[in-house]
């Protein structure tokens, strides 16, 4: 069983940054894509932000692109997003997510086994 805790959420002005991590357990699991989902209040599905295939190959919604960097370290089991120049829209849980999908990208949560409990994210105009 994959185990996945987020960290790193928190409240920041518009244009600020803030940096999100993912553990994984056990420490030998590697899935072969890693993502970042996110739900806003009241949105009834959680939207696909970024992954991170096994080989470090990224891809990114157009929402986010050129602002957030997704990365991972297979040694440490580690999956991180880096989100600058945040907007109030940005608002919302952001969950980290681990499976096997044919196909990282693009990105389905149905696609994904594995969740973590998710870290709140707040961007005040």
């Amino acid at each position: 069983q994959v185990q996945l805790v987020e960290s790193g959420g928190g409240s920041v002005q518009a244009g600020g940054s803030l940096r999100l991590s993912c553990a994984a357990s056990p420490y030998n699991v590697n899935p072969r894509c890693m993502a970042w989902f996110r739900q806003a209040p009241g949105q009834e599905e959680r939207e696909g932000v970024a992954t991170v295939r096994i080989d470090g190959y990224p891809w990114y919604a157009d929402s986010v692109k050129g602002r957030y960097t997704v990365s991972r370290d297979n040694a440490k089991n580690t999956l991180n997003l880096e989100m600058n120049s945040l907007k109030p829209e940005d608002t919302a849980t952001y969950y980290c997510a681990a499976g096997a999908p044919v196909s990282c990208a693009p990105l389905f949560s149905g696609r994904f086994a594995y969740w973590g409990h998710g870290t709140q994210v707040t961007v005040s105009s």
